[in-house]
């Protein structure tokens, strides 16, 4: 049974594609691949503060795939993960009311969960049908890649309805590329308007993630690429790995 947020009413079938993509702005931009930052509260005094956590290595934006790797990408844009979080989760906490059993990840394909002692670089570039990303990061807290897929498909079909408007999000897990040593995760999604004709066809995304130790490598695209995705997400875990020392 499909996940079911409070609806707005309809809107005209002249604007239909127009909310749909307003709509999932979040949900296709590199920096929605993380979730919204957390708040703890520790005690200050001598004996019971805790050890010092180490700090997360810095992500060089040597790691991410040069643009000669990614085919037909025009000049992109790039981005340090801890400023792009530390601008963007504040509205973004404000803004999005969807609640639906935890779907809220799901729905705007935060992969990496909690942002706490994270380092990245990404970007993300416009390409024939559509715009490609990625995302390297290290994490002190790294994602359960099997949760997620399987809380994926309790999510699979969610009507949201948030300060962007109406649409239902549809995600289907597939099979994702095999990586020695690593975990692996990939799913598809589509986002509509509540009634939309067939000749709206809404907006497709694609997302494969591969993650070990503390490690995350993330790859998406948005409309009709033509990208293999799996063959790009893999080779952009082979890249990182030389300028991430592993």
């Amino acid at each position: 049974m499909a996940a079911r947020i409070r609806r707005t009413s309809r809107f005209p079938p002249t604007k239909w594609r127009g909310r749909t993509v307003a709509l999932v702005a979040s949900a296709a931009a590199v920096v929605t691949i993380s979730g919204a930052s957390g708040e703890s509260i520790q005690a200050t005094s001598p004996a019971a503060a805790a050890p010092a956590t180490p700090a997360t290595p810095a992500v060089p934006p040597a790691a991410l795939l040069p643009p000669e790797a990614v085919p037909h990408t025009s000049a992109r844009d790039g981005f340090d993960l801890g400023t792009a979080l530390s601008t963007s989760d504040t509205a973004r906490r404000k803004e999005s009311r969807i609640d639906v059993a935890g779907c809220e990840d799901v729905v705007h394909g935060r992969v990496l969960g909690a942002t706490a002692g994270v380092t990245g670089q990404g970007f993300q570039s416009a390409v024939p049908g559509g715009q490609v990303s990625e995302l390297v990061a290290r994490t002190t807290n790294p994602p359960d890649l099997a949760a997620w897929s399987a809380q994926a498909g309790r999510c699979s079909q969610v009507t949201v309805d948030d300060a962007a408007g109406t649409a239902v999000s549809t995600v289907t897990v597939q099979p994702a590329p095999a990586v020695p040593g690593a975990k692996t995760l990939s799913y598809r999604q589509l986002l509509t308007l509540p009634g939309q004709p067939p000749e709206l066809p809404g907006l497709r995304l694609r997302t494969v993630a591969i993650a070990a130790d503390d490690v995350l490598v993330v790859l998406r695209d948005a409309g009709t690429t033509g990208l293999d995705l799996d063959a790009l997400a893999v080779a952009a875990w082979q890249h990182a790995a030389g300028p991430l020392g592993r």
